[in-house]
């Protein structure tokens, strides 16, 4: 297929954007009841985005904005990458982008009725497979890129648990090691493994965890709070003992620290999303002795503060780390703030105007300080978070 459009699709695509905006959600819905149809796409997903219905939402917002920026796709690039990415993270393979695509131009014609004509359907078909063939290439070269390193992989591998430490409280570390004896790819500090638990015995579980080590090519470690009535976070504290095996694809994801950082660093997280700016840490601590950072982190109290230790004593290996901790519910602690991080703090106490700044922390968090930041003057392109579940393109509205 060409490389482009037609004035012609692109016109069609953009007329059915007031559709897709009264609509979007009931498509996206009725695209994953027909995807679901078949037992084998839908394990490739994560059920419990499903149940929550926040995937269809995310993925109707997806798809009317890439009908706004039909014809300009550039806008759309960190997005692209982001999904290329969760794409890695739970092995979509080219042979499975048909049966979305047919999911989803019946989906179309179900929910819009007479108003989906055939010239609609038509180009909707070849806008999706312009997307996909421009997804697929990014992914092949992914999956190039890391089965050119030593202890490369693609698809589901195999890991034991061969060491579990309580950090917090419900929150818990695990390490875990490749059960066949090999290496591992080292990560970019930040990114996350997808893990499946089939054989663990909970079939279709999948869940995306942080490394919170420094890259290494032994062993990953995540560190994992336990959620209410949350399966795969349960099955891990309470069953995941020394030996137990857990499948995971290779580290994804958009959301790292630049091999060579130019500027300043602020790391910003809240409870559990502290995981990725250890990792961060941790490499800059080893490997960027000149780097002014920041760290900063807020959590409810000194019993929910988890890897304390360990940021304290890479902060103190690299010299130039200024570690900043907030508790919601403050006990006198030394070594702490009372109360929440503000932006006024920020303001005072780190280089906002000059640095990178790198946020984690849970979804009112992050909506929070995106958009803060960004009211604020921080460039866009300097503010880099994630977090997990379907992706929120409007943190920052």
């Amino acid at each position: 297929m060409s490389a482009s459009l037609s004035p012609e699709t692109v016109a069609l695509v953009k007329a059915t954007i007031p559709a897709l905006e009264a609509h979007g959600p009931r498509i996206t819905e009725t695209m994953y009841r027909r995807l679901f149809r078949d037992p084998e796409i839908a394990a490739l997903f994560n059920q419990a985005n499903q149940k929550s219905g926040a995937q269809r939402f995310a993925l109707a917002n997806a798809v009317l904005a890439y009908a706004k920026h039909i014809d300009d796709l550039g806008a759309l690039a960190p997005a692209v990458e982001r999904m290329a990415q969760k794409h890695i993270g739970y092995a979509i393979l080219p042979e499975h982008y048909p049966h979305v695509a047919k999911a989803l131009l019946e989906a179309i014609a179900e929910e819009l009725g007479d108003a989906a004509t055939p010239e609609i359907l038509t180009a909707w078909g070849e806008a999706y497979w312009m997307l996909a063939e421009i997804l697929q290439g990014r992914e092949a070269q992914i999956r190039r890129e890391i089965m050119a390193q030593p202890g490369g992989w693609t698809d589901w591998r195999r890991f034991s648990v061969t060491e579990r430490r309580v950090e917090a409280q419900d929150i818990m570390s695990f390490i875990l090691r490749p059960q066949d004896g090999g290496k591992v790819v080292p990560h970019r500090p930040g990114q996350y493994l997808t893990l499946r638990f089939d054989e663990a015995g909970l079939a279709g579980v999948k869940r995306n965890y942080s490394i919170s080590c420094a890259p290494n090519d032994e062993y990953y470690r995540i560190t994992v709070k336990r959620e209410p009535n949350g399966e795969a976070s349960g099955f891990l504290h309470e069953h995941a003992q020394i030996g137990a095996v857990i499948e995971a694809t290779p580290p994804a994801g958009d959301f790292h620290l630049p091999e060579q950082p130019e500027r300043p660093v602020v790391l910003l997280s809240g409870g559990v999303g502290l995981t990725p700016m250890v990792s961060m840490l941790e490499q800059i601590s080893a490997r960027h002795g000149n780097l002014p950072t920041w760290y900063v982190h807020a959590s409810r109290d000194a019993r929910r503060h988890a890897l304390d230790e360990q940021v304290r004593a890479a902060a103190q290996r690299h010299g130039k780390t200024r570690v900043a901790t907030f508790y919601e519910d403050f006990a006198g602690e030394e070594h702490a703030n009372p109360g929440r991080v503000t932006l006024d703090w920020l303001r005072e106490n780190t280089p906002l105007a000059e640095a990178d700044i790198y946020l984690c922390g849970p979804k009112p968090f992050l909506r929070n300080f995106v958009s803060d930041l960004a009211g604020a003057g921080v460039p866009v392109d300097r503010i880099h978070y994630e977090f997990f579940g379907p992706a929120d393109e409007n943190l920052a509205a």
